[in-house]
């Protein structure tokens, strides 16, 4: 037999497994990013990777943190919804 829908409990789960790695991503950019400004480090090599954990790196993690916290707001909000619809809210 085929499913088709989720599990609230699940789902709701989901949600808020995806939301609460925002701390954790954000703790790698303040980490990196601290120990990173901290290092005793000169020459070319430095520039280049200070360089991209400034453009490529810091926007990519934000980028995930924004994704994380949108995904886990819709997969609440549908958690909600299918328990309205079940008559179990």
């Amino acid at each position: 037999m085929s499913m088709y829908g989720a599990n609230p409990d699940e789902l709701e789960h989901l949600g808020l497994t995806l939301t609460r790695q925002i701390d954790a991503v954000n703790g790698v950019l303040g980490t990196v990013g601290g120990v990173l400004r901290s290092t005793t480090w000169m020459g070319p090599a430095r520039e280049r990777f200070v360089g991209e954990w400034d453009s490529s790196f810091t926007s990519a993690l934000q980028r995930l943190t924004e994704a994380f916290d949108a995904a886990g707001a819709d997969c609440r909000r549908r958690a909600g919804e299918l328990r309205r619809v079940m008559g179990a809210a």
